[in-house]
């Protein structure tokens, strides 16, 4: 029995050296308890304004966390530091732009930021939004405004009613992040992305802004798993980019098209998408070594894909084409309700068009006029049920064999 205690009571003593030793090098506790190097959460509720919380962010950044409550602004809250998380208690944060002059709600942007459009000279680094509800109004901006904020995250959060976009990211040139989060009712475009690189924006509500999304002069977008309704104006449009996906999203009810690329998009793939009840579908206008496969275009009233004479070498296989026939004969939509249309190849070249079904277009199918080359091939598609009268394939040019109708 000795012989334990004593063995207990030295292993107890090595201990205290132990942690002694810890406790000298940084690690351990501090005498007080705390955890040394850890920041203090900064309570907004104990600061007169929201600015005066986020101005107390030490430099080597911090976390802000808002009340539950209304609180009005009538000028930007601004954050000009690296490594900034703002947080709120999720919708039950509510900040409000009563802003009438044009200003935006949230500005990121370093201390030195100059107007350019692109100032890599003064840059911010892993800025965090997450878990609020930010409204404007007509006379006000934007939303949220980030330029120059590498590694932004910005993830449950609701943009609504305001004057400009919703959010506009301006050269968030590395990683970008927008997830989880309802982008609604902005008179300009719900996500503005301008010169951003490696973009994910995925499991997102948009709804009923001017144009759902904008991908502008940038790099590798990953948009999935979004959805987006009722827009009166375009659903995505896709600039100046490469190397992106566009995957399953469902995108209904936008009075233009559904997508768009232009101006030198290459290398985009757009598959598995639901486009429905849009003004149009797909539009590639000047596109290249693109593919479009395993979308659905449901009840599309036109042209629900069309390559036009600016795009070429893109593939299409896979896409179904469809009304709103249910089986046994029977229509989900009214007559007036049930128009469908196709595809249209429009002035363009190098173009596979294979594997793909058309059920119930009651416009030509696959509309075809070729008014240059001829390296295009339409081949293996399938064709149920279309109107009487109106040829499934109007084509001029190329070479269309050993499609099958029904």
């Amino acid at each position: 029995m000795n012989r334990l205690l004593i063995v207990v009571a030295a292993g107890a003593v090595i201990g205290m050296v132990a942690l002694s030793s810890i406790s000298q090098r940084g690690v351990a506790r501090q005498p007080d308890g705390r955890l040394p190097g850890a920041l203090a959460a900064i309570d907004a509720s104990r600061f007169p304004t929201l600015q005066a919380a986020l101005d107390a962010v030490p430099k080597q950044g911090g976390i802000v966390r808002l009340p539950a409550g209304t609180i009005e602004i009538n000028e930007p809250l601004v954050i000009r530091g690296d490594d900034v998380c703002l947080e709120g208690a999720g919708t039950a944060t509510h900040i409000k732009n009563a802003n009438a002059d044009g200003q935006p709600a949230i500005m990121l942007a370093h201390a030195d930021h100059t107007d350019a459009a692109n100032d890599r000279k003064h840059e911010l680094w892993r800025i965090r939004l997450a878990n609020f509800r930010v409204t404007g109004n007509e006379k006000s901006g934007h939303g949220i405004v980030a330029r120059n904020v590498n590694e932004i995250f910005i993830d449950g959060v609701t943009v609504s009613h305001h004057g400009g976009d919703g959010i506009l990211l301006s050269y968030c040139y590395e990683d970008p992040r927008v997830c989880d989060s309802l982008i609604t009712y902005n008179n300009s475009t719900g996500l503005n992305l301008q010169g951003c690189h490696d973009i994910v924006v995925a499991s997102n509500q948009f709804e009923e802004n001017n144009d759902a999304l904008h991908c502008l002069d940038g790099f590798n977008l990953c948009m999935t798993g979004n959805c987006l309704d009722d827009h009166l104006g375009r659903g995505v449009l896709i600039e100046n980019t490469y190397g992106s996906v566009l995957s399953g999203n469902m995108i209904e009810e936008c009075h233009a098209a559904a997508i768009t690329l232009d101006r030198d998009c290459y290398g985009i793939t757009l598959s598995a998408n639901v486009i429905a009840h849009n003004g149009a579908g797909i539009d590639l206008r000047d596109a290249h070594g693109c593919a479009v496969s395993a979308n659905t275009f449901t009840i599309m009233k036109s042209r629900a894909l069309r390559i036009g004479p600016d795009s070429g070498r893109i593939a299409v296989s896979g896409n179904s084409f469809s009304s709103s026939y249910i089986g046994e004969d029977r229509d989900k939509r009214r007559p007036d309700d049930r128009t469908t249309a196709g595809l249209t190849l429009q002035g363009t070249a190098g173009v596979l068009v294979d594997g793909n079904v058309f059920s119930g277009v009651d416009t030509p199918a696959i509309e075809w006029t070729d008014d240059g080359e001829t390296a295009s091939v339409v081949a293996n598609n399938l064709l149920v049920d279309t109107v009487p009268g109106v040829p499934t394939v109007k084509a001029s040019g190329g070479s269309s064999s050993a499609n099958y109708s029904n």
